[in-house]
């Protein structure tokens, strides 16, 4: 690390262009060839993705993306079928049907078909096929739609378009508010911490060096794999915290160096050896965690695991050799006006009297049982909801109120029924007349089957091998009950109509393929947790070298995931202000939600985990004295964790005004978490079991101490902190200490 950082000092122009000419040629690139991410829920072997696949293969007609037009009269202006509604509506769908991209559009007028008008005759529809794929279409396209739609709108006729092609035409939050929101308020926080605008600028300016060049290798990292279209603005998230987080520690301890008198470049590299060595391990923490997701095999996690990895890698990367370049630059200007005068009039600092920290500190020394108990009762409360966790997929019946795919999802909700906007797709493999008998009495029976509001007649399409039936719930999309009848028809009423025969029936549609993404998750989340926790566990105990220290820690990630959950469950299942929020109505959690959010927790709270401990750990193994290493790592490092949490919790706040759902729901969760982590358990429940616990918490088994590799994760710095007061005198220690301290080798 010495070596790195005294070449990244020396050379610090080479530094720079390449890391500009690294963003450049990737930005470049990745412009060039275009984005080509996908979302697909896809999973093989489950019945809903045979169902997409015999659609695809035998009836391609009803495989592809179709939106909705559909009106709404008002009762003082008639039905849907007055004259005056229908010459206007005839006359908007024919101009949209000779748009370019359209292939064709089908109303309910001048048919005998009355399917397309509801039961009132307030409300109907028209479906608009496009010639390409949601995902390929222009929002400009599908705009010029929504727009000649709505020509014909007068007083007491309302035009809404609902769709995944009119869903690009929603209004969002302007192209990166929310990360330029989270950005400025970090840079006032940093400000605030190190009152110097330039220091302020070297962790921003490093971690959208890292994040930005990353942004851009996730798009090309979609065209070799499947990559969702969530994923940058994910990486982003993650990137923009943790990146300023990790230049944050560097920077810190390198304006130590400079107030202790150290010129620029031995601080910059002492700073890198040190901190600059946590940041990697912390860093790669992160990226285990992340990775950890490839073992459930999933290619839609496969890709989302790979672009938040490849991010945290970058801006680690950037933290240990872009930053010292950076700090080499800017030399004592890393300092305020203020710390440079003090420095030339009165030397280097020494230590000041005990400030807030060191009072805290000892405060919790006092009192750890009843702070502790304090802490406990917090995690709890915010982790109840966590028990009533639905896992399912937000829909556009989720979307903020004001949009025109909200609208138009509530009034065929209205007007045709809750189940209209999720109907399911029954798809026959028949063999025979006898099994073409079969799935035609089917109808029959699904008709008077409990949940079924409608059943469309049997589709034997063209050879007759292959059948469809559409059913149509009584109830919603995300509605349990919704769930329920899908089971049922598998478990049961389908069987039955099988039996006897070589008829094979397979459920597809919205909520089955949405039940199959869930329990396919739920069936190997525990494998993951268990992956990821272990993981931590092993590193965690080669760096510390103690049994209680990873077992602590896995058990406060889990607290912290847990709370988190709960908040994520308050505000987007329960809807606890996601409407004044602009988050939509509420519904069920997205399946790949916990797998994330998992690694991301374990990988950030593994993160403040190794500072804390570190700082302990050294002074362990100087004296041996549990309360002493407990009150002066927690006295030294809770102000820049907390500092650190502040950055990153404002950043990933500031991610709900990204106008997405999904991502809005990564911000709330990792928000919350961090800030949980970082008030509640770092520095009030770990130093109060850590004191609780005495020397047992560096317990180590003897024949483990000896077969164990040896790693340091931050390299020894002789020289103190000057932002501390002075560290307590050594206290006698009690018999009972000795006798459960681990010796030093």
């Amino acid at each position: 690390m010495a070596a790195l950082a005294r070449w990244c000092i020396r050379r610090s122009a080479v530094v720079i262009v390449l890391w500009l000419a690294a963003l450049a040629g990737v930005a470049t690139a990745a412009a060039v060839t275009g984005s080509a991410y996908s979302n697909d829920y896809d999973i093989p072997g489950t019945e809903s993705s045979t169902v997409s696949r015999l659609l695809e293969q035998r009836f391609p007609d009803r495989a592809g993306d179709t939106d909705t037009i559909v009106w709404h009269t008002a009762d003082q202006a008639g039905t849907v079928r007055s004259a005056d509604v229908e010459r206007r509506m005839t006359a908007a769908l024919g101009r949209v049907a000779e748009l370019p991209g359209v292939v064709s559009v089908t109303g309910p007028y001048g048919t005998d078909d009355t399917s397309r008008i509801s039961a009132d005759q307030h409300t109907a529809y028209a479906t608009v096929v496009f010639r390409e794929p949601a995902a390929d279409l222009g929002e400009n396209e599908v705009r010029r739609v929504l727009d000649t739609a709505r020509s014909a709108a007068v007083p007491g006729l309302e035009i809404e378009m609902g769709g995944a092609g009119a869903g690009l035409t929603e209004t969002a939050a302007p192209a990166h508010l929310s990360e330029a929101i989270g950005v400025a308020v970090a840079a006032v926080v940093l400000f605030l911490a190190f009152g110097s605008l330039a220091a302020t600028l070297l962790p921003i300016a490093t971690a959208l060096v890292g994040v930005g060049t990353a942004y851009a290798a996730i798009g090309l990292l979609g065209h070799a794999m499947n990559v969702a279209d969530f994923a940058p603005m994910l990486g982003m998230l993650i990137g923009l915290g943790v990146g300023i987080d990790y230049a944050l520690f560097i920077v810190t301890r390198a304006r130590r160096g400079l107030r202790q008198g150290l010129p620029v470049a031995e601080a910059a590299q002492r700073a890198v050896t040190t901190s600059g060595r946590a940041v990697i391990f912390a860093g790669a923490t992160v990226c285990l965690a992340l990775l950890g997701m490839l073992v459930l095999r999933l290619s839609f996690l496969n890709g989302v695991a790979v672009a938040a990895a490849l991010t945290v890698a970058l801006t680690v990367a950037a933290s240990i050799t872009l930053l010292p370049a950076l700090l080499g630059l800017l030399g004592m200007r890393a300092l305020s006006r203020r710390e440079r005068r003090r420095l030339a009039e009165d030397g280097p600092r020494t230590r000041t009297v005990p400030g807030l920290a060191t009072r805290w500190a000892s405060f919790v020394e006092r009192h750890p049982k009843v702070l502790g108990g304090v802490a406990v009762g917090v995690m709890l409360a915010l982790a109840l909801p966590t028990l009533s966790l639905r896992l399912g997929t937000s829909d556009q019946g989720n979307n903020p109120e004001t949009s025109t795919t909200r609208q138009a999802y509530d009034l065929l909700a209205e007007g045709f029924g809750p189940g209209f906007n999720g109907p399911l797709t029954l798809i026959g493999s028949i063999d025979g007349a006898e099994d073409r008998m079969a799935f035609t009495r089917l109808t029959t029976t699904l008709r008077t089957t409990e949940g079924v509001a409608s059943v469309s007649a049997a589709d034997l399409g063209g050879r007759g091998d292959t059948g469809v039936i559409t059913v149509v719930p009584t109830t919603a999309p995300q509605s349990p009950d919704t769930s329920g009848l899908v089971e049922r028809l598998r478990t049961d009423v389908l069987p039955k109509a099988e039996e006897g025969t070589s008829l094979r029936v397979y459920v597809g549609g919205l909520t089955a393929g949405y039940d199959d993404f869930a329990a396919v998750i739920v069936s190997k989340l525990p494998l993951f947790v268990g992956v990821v926790v272990a993981l931590g566990c092993v590193l965690l105990l080669l760096a510390f070298r103690s049994i209680g220290i990873p077992v602590k820690a896995a058990v406060m990630n889990v607290a912290a995931v847990a709370a988190s959950f709960g908040v994520v469950v308050a505000v987007f299942q329960w809807g606890w202000g996601s409407e004044p929020l602009g988050l939509g109505r509420a519904g069920p959690i997205e399946p790949f939600l916990p797998v994330i959010m998992v690694s991301v927790l374990f990988g950030l709270s593994m993160d403040y985990q190794v500072f804390l401990v570190s700082r302990m750990y050294e002074e362990w193994q100087h004296t041996h004295d549990n309360r002493l290493a407990v009150r002066v790592g927690l006295a030294e490092t809770s102000r820049v964790i907390n500092s650190a949490a502040v950055i990153m919790i404002a950043v990933f706040s500031a991610f709900v005004l990204s106008g997405d759902r999904i991502i809005a729901m990564f911000g709330i969760g990792l928000a919350a978490a961090v800030a949980l982590d970082a008030f509640v358990l770092r520095t009030l429940l770990v130093p109060a079991l850590m004191h609780l616990l005495g020397g047992a918490n560096w317990w180590l088994p003897g024949w483990l101490e000896r077969i164990l590799p040896r790693i340091s994760i931050e390299a020894p710095d002789p020289d103190p902190d000057p932002d501390q007061g002075p560290l307590p005198v050594p206290r006698p220690r009690a018999p009972e200490e000795d006798a459960t301290r681990t010796p030093v080798p």
